[in-house]
């Protein structure tokens, strides 16, 4: 049997530690026979990280030369079809996957969060696109019930960055222990009075666990500025951390004792590597992360105004023992192959 040519479409190549999170899951996973082609917003960045073939996500004329010259179409991870954040978002890759099903690929929707669909347009699109792919696979319970509404038979496994091998980061090691990782993101909900009070409750969390704060922007463009606005109130050991290549940024969680994380994958990356996390809850895929892993922190909409009750939480959760037993983790990272078994199964068998 001969190789396949595959076009991979994500939000890739867009400087969001999550998403590349879900490209290298992906391209782990991809069966040999599968000769990926990524639609990235920094061609050169992808090819170079990942050795494969990249075009320009943008450019009509590579995007339709891919098409041409592929077997096979997948959505590559994540919430892609969503309207809460913007309602261009979905209009494109609803688009790509019907400008591929137009032309014969086979089309899949991979390990996809779907929803928020607010708009009625937007929820149509989603839902005739889906039902033209070959295979369908979700990461979360809401996104399968959705889909099942539309006489959809979803797999339904965990998020692939489970499975994700990871690589160590060598700047752990002249760094002071105990060391606790903290991501936060911009959004409305995290207000500057409530970055105020987090950023009291990390100086209190650290003066009573003396650990080093590592700040570790998942995206620059939306987490740098925070990151660098609690290292300037830190007084005790910290850094800010600035790693691109998902697989470090999932080793990082190897060499941290703690994790507080508003991005879900940061809190994926640190569960499965058995550290302690509390999460901070701006979006829904996060809060039912903190429900299924029964981790402790707040939707952001319900932070505590007293910085002290919050340091008193992760001081807790600091000094518990780990959160998650080995057996969970594994069976977790069991599960996320599965996304893996359907790439085999429906693009080359099928």
């Amino acid at each position: 049997m001969g190789q396949i040519r595959a076009v991979l479409c994500g939000y890739y190549g867009k400087g969001n530690g999550g998403d590349e999170a879900l490209l290298a899951s992906l391209l782990q996973m991809l069966p040999d026979r599968v000769t990926p082609v990524v639609l990235s917003g920094n061609p050169q960045q992808t090819r170079d990280r990942y050795g494969v073939e990249s075009c320009d996500r943008f450019s009509a004329f590579e995007v339709g030369k891919a098409l041409r010259t592929s077997q096979a179409f997948i959505w590559g991870g994540g919430s892609l079809m969503q309207d809460a954040t913007s309602f261009i978002s979905p209009l494109y890759y609803g688009g790509t996957m019907a400008w591929a099903q137009q032309q014969g690929l086979k089309t899949i929707a991979w390990a996809q969060g779907i929803g928020p669909l607010h708009r009625r347009s937007i929820r149509e699109i989603t839902k005739r696109v889906l039902q033209g792919c070959t295979a369908v696979s979700v990461r979360d319970r809401a996104s399968a019930r959705l889909v099942e509404e539309w006489k959809i038979e979803p797999l339904l496994a965990p998020d692939p960055v489970w499975a994700l091998e990871d690589t160590p980061v060598e700047a752990l090691e002249n760094l002071p222990s105990p060391r606790i990782a903290v991501t936060l993101r911009s959004h409305p909900q995290l207000t500057p009075q409530r970055l105020q009070v987090l950023t009291e409750a990390l100086y209190k969390l650290q003066r009573a666990t003396d650990a080093c704060i590592l700040l570790v922007p998942f995206q620059f463009s939306q987490d740098l500025e925070i990151a660098r606005a609690i290292a300037s109130q830190l007084p005790g050991s910290h850094k800010i951390l600035m790693l691109e290549d998902p697989r470090e940024l999932k080793g990082l969680y190897g060499g941290v004792e703690m994790a507080i994380g508003m991005r879900l994958h940061s809190l994926i990356m640190a569960a499965a590597r058995g550290c302690r996390c509390s999460a901070l809850s701006y979006d829904p895929k996060v809060t039912q992360l903190m429900n299924d892993l029964d981790l402790s922190g707040w939707e952001l909409a319900q932070l505590p105004e007293d910085s002290q009750a919050i340091a008193d939480t992760w001081i807790d959760d600091f000094v518990k023992e780990k959160v998650l037993e080995i057996e969970k983790i594994e069976a977790l990272r069991d599960r996320a192959l599965l996304h893996g078994k359907l790439l085999e199964q429906f693009v080359c068998n099928s």
